[in-house]
């Protein structure tokens, strides 16, 4: 069992960056697919970004490619999800989430979702 929790969030104006974390609770995550979803209100959860255990592959949904950069260090179970220029679309919880390989995680077979962390940008 994996524990996700993710940080970083807040209320930010359009411009601004914003830095999220995702701590896992077990160093096991470090043989998972790490990554990030979204989701506005009254929109349907969207795939922002994954990472995969070493680091050396990593994927981004279109919508966020060139403003969003995923990373992770295995060495503090951690996740993070640096974002540029934020716009006020931006605004949504974001989730951080593990799957077993980039195929599951493809399929959208996820192991482990955190709680969430609400973004919100003003204009």
């Amino acid at each position: 069992q994996v524990q996700l929790v993710e940080s970083g969030g807040g209320l930010v104006q359009a411009g601004d960056s914003l830095r999220l974390s995702c701590k896992a609770s077990s160093p096991a995550a470090a043989t998972y697919v790490m990554g990030w979803f979204r989701q506005a209100p009254g929109k349907e959860r969207e795939f922002v970004a994954a990472i995969n255990y070493n680091g050396d592959r990593t994927d981004y949904g279109d919508s966020v490619k060139g403003r969003f950069t995923t990373s992770r260090v295995n060495a503090k179970n951690t996740v993070y999800l640096e974002i540029t220029s934020l716009k006020p679309e931006d605004t949504a919880v974001y989730y951080c989430a593990c799957a077993s390989s980039f195929a599951r995680w493809s399929r959208r077979e996820i192991d482990y979702w955190g709680q969430g962390t609400q973004v919100t940008v003003s204009s």
